[in-house]
């Protein structure tokens, strides 16, 4: 079992920045790569950056170019640096650690990010 805790969402006007955070504990030896996915009201979970293991990433087209995804192995966390945020970006963000046997069954809390025009 994975444990995922995530920081760093708020409010923001169109074009600002933020960074979320997301901190990995428990079994974290399974883990073969994390990502961000984000839910806005009324639509479905959508895939906005991944990042493997060996260092493969990556984004959704919507993102490319604005947001930026990194981890530290160290600290076991990922971030997703976020700029030029459109409202279109407003969401709950969440945090995911896949592993071989359970790709999608390890999520964090989700946290909000809203972007206002």
């Amino acid at each position: 079992q994975v444990q995922l805790v995530e920081s760093g969402g708020g409010l923001v006007q169109a074009g600002g920045s933020l960074r979320l955070s997301c901190a990995a504990s428990g079994s974290i030896f399974s883990i073969v790569a994390m990502g961000w996915y984000r839910q806005a009201p009324g639509k479905q979970r959508e895939k906005v950056a991944t990042i493997t293991n060996g260092g493969s990433i990556n984004y959704a087209n919507s993102v490319k170019g604005r947001f930026t995804i990194s981890r530290d192995n160290a600290k076991n966390t990922v971030y997703l640096q976020m700029n030029s945020l459109k409202p279109e970006d407003t969401a709950v963000y969440y945090c995911n650690a896949a592993t071989l046997s359970a790709p999608y069954n390890n999520w964090g809390q989700g946290t909000q990010v809203t972007v206002s025009s």
